[in-house]
């Protein structure tokens, strides 16, 4: 992996077989990447990197200025979200096997006495997944007629630098397990965006007018995203 420089502004850069250059901004810290064709050369790369300096910088900020989440104990009356709403969990213990019940305001979680923080995290994540599991096919089912294409699969799993990603050759769509978190809206804006890589998998002005034809408030929705407090995780690229 190579780096460019640009004043305090670091940049990796990897060069691939692919046929046009791509920029990202990572959170939680702002990371830039680029990647670019191996036949492009370096001075060309930098000059494309200079003429997105004031996007980059902006992209920082925002990351910059974007709430935390507290690192999370699994303890009654600590705050959780699901679909944009904010619960309080309620943890019983009981001698049965583990179950979450979203009640009211609530989360419940029921557990065995002495389970552990890991396990307890484990179990609200597992159901998360579930939830994500339930809510994702039917809204994937409703776009895919809309923009016209169909995808062989979903599956769910933890990322840290993307809410989602497309495997355009098999078809395949990731969610990001934190989605279940956000507004239903935000779900369906990255499923907008991962399925209309499977009609153009570059982030061009064609991908950019197909977003805008399909979901006209999508950049509302991104921008909605992004100010959404982050997990507290410990980010490495």
């Amino acid at each position: 992996m190579q780096q460019i420089e640009l004043g305090n502004i670091k940049i990796e850069l990897e060069q691939k077989d692919i046929k046009n250059i791509h920029l990202s901004v990572y959170p939680p810290n702002g990371a830039v990447r680029i990647s670019a064709p191996n036949r492009m050369d370096l001075d060309t790369i930098r000059v494309f990197a200079l003429n997105k300096l004031k996007w980059i910088k902006k992209q920082q900020e925002s990351f910059k200025n974007q709430e935390r989440e507290t690192p999370r104990e699994y303890l009654t009356k600590e705050s959780h979200y699901f679909l944009g709403k904010r619960y309080l969990l309620e943890v019983i213990e009981h001698n049965n096997p583990p179950q979450v019940i979203l009640k009211h305001d609530t989360i419940q979680l029921y557990i065995r006495p002495k389970t552990s923080e890991e396990k307890r995290q484990e179990i609200i994540e597992e159901w998360y997944r579930n939830e994500l599991k339930t809510i994702a096919p039917k809204l994937i089912a409703r776009w895919e007629k809309v923009i016209g294409v169909h995808s062989n699969e979903f599956g769910i799993k933890k990322m840290r630098t993307k809410w989602g990603t497309c495997n355009t050759k098999a078809k395949r769509i990731w969610l990001n397990l934190e989605l279940a978190k956000k507004p239903i809206e935000c779900i369906e804006f990255i499923i907008v965006h991962e399925l209309v890589h499977l009609q153009e998998r570059s982030h061009n002005e064609v991908f950019v007018s197909y977003m805008t034809e399909f979901m006209p408030k999508w950049r509302f929705y991104r921008e909605e995203l992004n100010k959404l407090p982050f997990r507290h995780v410990d980010w490495k690229y």
